[in-house]
């Protein structure tokens, strides 16, 4: 079904997306076999029955904009396509997106009862496919930590478990080491300064800022149905809409409409040389 200018396209997306190598994911890239990010959008290409995208970081007492601003993007492209799309998290970003999403909401700190929730999940929600998206990921001791090394897991729901009790193909994205999907290439972040994550998944994709990575998948599916799927994400909106529901910047700490402490304004010209990559006018 794929060709060789597949594969060269998604060469160059895994490249342009750690091409800042913010947090290491560019010295880790070699650890991944290339094509990682034409892999997993083959997984999506004909789906049309129901995607879970589990997201949202815990930071202090809400939730960080990283994260949830590609998996809206993934969601909205997802539904497009024709197939069920929906957003699994944990308070409060759960009840704060409801309305608005299809949402099914895991459990905070409550991890002892993690893996009995997700077979319910699974077994009532019988997913095709399977994403997280800036998810916090288990260490080797079994706690959550940012990316500062500080123990969060009193404050995270727990979205391991659907990787790890899938039937179904599993995608992961992540930026820093510490999210889910990261042990698939445990070795490599060891060099890396932070607490590493150990559940793995199918297809592991690294980005400099995760909801790149979701744009990433998206140009694939673009140049596959000749539409510019990309043009109609507004970072700049969805930030704004997550702000006004209490999001905030996962670096600074702080409500702004930002991605990892960097202005809207980046994320829309990485989708801007997205596009570009598959040949539709970005407008100069």
């Amino acid at each position: 079904m794929n060709n060789a200018s597949d594969l060269v396209l998604s060469r160059q997306i895994e490249d342009l997306l750690v091409s800042r190598n913010l947090r290491g994911m560019q010295t880790v890239q070699s650890a991944l076999e290339p094509g990682y990010f034409l892999r997993a959008a083959t997984m999506l290409r004909d789906c049309k029955g129901t995607v879970l995208i589990g997201t949202g970081f815990p930071v202090a007492d809400t939730f960080e904009t990283d994260g949830p601003v590609g998996a809206i993007a993934l969601y909205e492209c997802l539904e497009q396509q024709g197939a069920n799309p929906i957003l699994v998290c944990g308070d409060p970003l759960a009840s704060a997106i409801a309305a608005d999403y299809q949402v099914y909401e895991i459990g905070v700190g409550a991890l002892e009862h993690a893996a009995e929730e997700t077979r319910l999940a699974l077994a009532d929600l019988r997913p095709e496919v399977i994403i997280s998206i800036e998810r916090p990921g288990l260490s080797e001791c079994d706690h959550y930590f940012n990316i500062r090394g500080e123990d969060i897991t009193a404050r995270c729901a727990c979205f391991d478990y659907f990787l790890r009790l899938a039937n179904c193909p599993t995608i992961a994205i992540g930026d820093g080491g510490n999210e889910i999907g990261m042990g698939n290439i445990r070795e490599a972040i060891a060099q890396l300064d932070i607490v590493p994550a150990v559940t793995c998944c199918d297809e592991l994709l690294l980005a400099d800022v995760s909801n790149w990575a979701a744009h990433g998948i998206i140009t694939l599916l673009s140049k596959w149905q000749g539409e510019d799927l990309l043009a109609v994400i507004d970072t700049q909106k969805t930030l704004q809409y997550l702000s006004h529901r209490g999001s905030v910047d996962g670096v600074t700490r702080e409500n702004t409409l930002t991605e990892d402490s960097l202005p809207a304004s980046d994320g829309q010209q990485l989708i801007d040389q997205l596009r570009a990559l598959i040949g539709f006018n970005t407008g100069g």
